[in-house]
């Protein structure tokens, strides 16, 4: 199916004018949404017959007897039950999406790595096809860990589903337009935003305007959260309010269609004769979500020093070690740089955190060159890095004025374990050779006379 062409609308609430999805504001939040008047139980949640002649059912994201804070499921009432929209699996092969532990025995994973935009080809591709796995970390069958991908899309899934029961998904894109047709509603994504597609939820995915590339992170462990603010307080950083779930929308098409399905790093396929995209009302907390990156406020220093990158933190996804995450999703956006006496780019270290970035567009300040829209970086556990040798000598010499950082947004995910190389990332992906000599020219400076004390 060509950009722009969709199979057909989903059904949505009688006052929804269709021309574009609707939304209901937050993040984490108890909704609840129906396409039909009444459909929509009150007061309980598994009545004797519920209205239309829809069937109850729910979708747990986290164990029963999860503390309630943390505690997420949503009830579905839906045409047929998730019991009639799988058949006998058969196993698929999606050779370029790779599930940790990953680790291939020519490929050397301990170094500073760069590339290039992944470039379009010819072939078409789709949600599952166009998948390119960068980087594995932890394991997908202890549910730790994460993988990174990049994503290319030239043609819509038509009558065609897929869900992960193995991760959630966090989608960065970077160009094109994306709709994301889920059980629960519709999600329209385009750069500069991003959405949450949950572990277990059935979707579509239709391209809008193409060819599409962004970034995907495939979280195995517990889910992404907004992070503690601590001493920032109440406000600033991603609010809950910018965060938009989907309202109900709904298919009744009886049609040839398949599912795939990822478990334990291995893909299923089976077939039916319908859309499995026939929930009409819900309620819950476990659902779809969307956040435009252009409401992210950020904090830093007014005064002097660099704070640490943390502070940056979109989404967190905890691990059992309390402050270390399983994966941060940290964004470097537009913003005003005031620190007095300061060397403002982020510093030079080495860190126990894994950190994959990348350039949704513009430029970033501290490799000014070679960092394109659409490229990726990759400095491992314990390697150091830190700005080139242009980026030094501009900070050091710079007059120290208020300035803005204008026209750049990047993004890191950074994640305890080690992110081991896939053979795709290390041999066909654009791999700058190059990279690893940007810190070639930086210069020895040292003067240990009382004089250079002072320079």
């Amino acid at each position: 199916m060509a950009s722009g062409e969709v199979p057909q609308e989903m059904r949505r609430a009688p006052n929804d004018d269709g021309a574009r999805p609707s939304y209901m504001p937050g993040f984490g939040n108890d909704f609840e949404t129906e396409a039909l008047p009444g459909a929509l139980p009150q007061g309980m949640n598994s009545p004797q017959k519920c209205a239309y002649g829809l069937y109850g059912e729910q979708l747990s994201g986290t164990a029963f007897t999860a503390p309630s804070h943390q505690n997420e499921r949503t009830w579905c009432y839906r045409i047929r039950p998730s019991v009639k929209h799988t058949g006998r699996f058969a196993r698929i092969d999606l050779p370029y999406w790779k599930s940790a532990p990953h680790v291939m025995p020519d490929v050397t994973s301990l170094g500073q790595y760069r590339w290039d935009p992944v470039p379009h080809s010819d072939t078409p591709l789709d949600w599952l096809t166009g998948m390119r796995t960068m980087t594995t970390a932890g394991d997908v069958n202890t549910q730790t860990g994460m993988a990174s991908h990049i994503y290319l899309v030239t043609e819509s899934m038509v009558d065609a589903y897929f869900y992960s029961a193995d991760s959630e998904l966090l989608v960065v894109p970077q160009e094109g337009r994306l709709r994301f047709c889920t059980e629960l509603g519709v999600i329209e994504l385009e750069p500069q935003e991003i959405a949450i597609l949950p572990r277990g939820l059935v979707y579509r995915v239709e391209l809008l305007e193409g060819p599409a590339r962004g970034f995907v992170c495939e979280n195995y462990g517990q889910k992404f959260q907004l992070p503690g603010r601590g001493p920032i307080g109440a406000n600033c950083m991603a609010n809950r309010r910018d965060f938009k779930t989907p309202v109900a929308a709904f298919e009744d098409r009886e049609t040839h269609s398949t599912v795939t399905v990822k478990w334990c790093g291995q893909f299923h396929r089976c077939e039916i004769e319908h859309s499995p995209l026939d929930v009409v009302a819900w309620h819950g907390n476990y659902a779809p979500v969307k956040y435009d990156l252009r409401n992210y406020c950020p904090v830093g220093a007014v005064l002097f020093d660099h704070p640490d990158p943390s502070i940056f933190t979109v989404l967190t996804a905890p691990s059992g070690v309390e402050g270390t995450a399983n994966i941060d999703f940290v964004l470097f956006r537009d913003r005003w740089s005031v620190a007095e006496n300061t060397f403002r780019p982020p510093w030079y270290h080495k860190n126990v955190m894994s950190e994959l970035m990348g350039n949704i567009h513009g430029q970033y300040d501290a490799k000014p060159q070679g960092f394109v829209p659409g490229g990726m970086s990759l400095h491992n556990m314990m390697l150091p890095h830190g700005p080139d040798n242009e980026a030094f000598e501009k900070a050091t010499h710079a007059d120290l004025g208020p300035s803005k950082l204008e026209d750049t947004m990047s993004f890191m995910f950074e994640t305890r374990f080690p992110q081991h190389l896939t053979e795709f990332a290390a041999k066909e992906a654009p791999l700058q050779e190059y990279y690893i000599g940007c810190w070639d020219s930086l210069e020895k400076h040292f003067d240990g006379t009382p004089e250079g004390k002072w320079d």
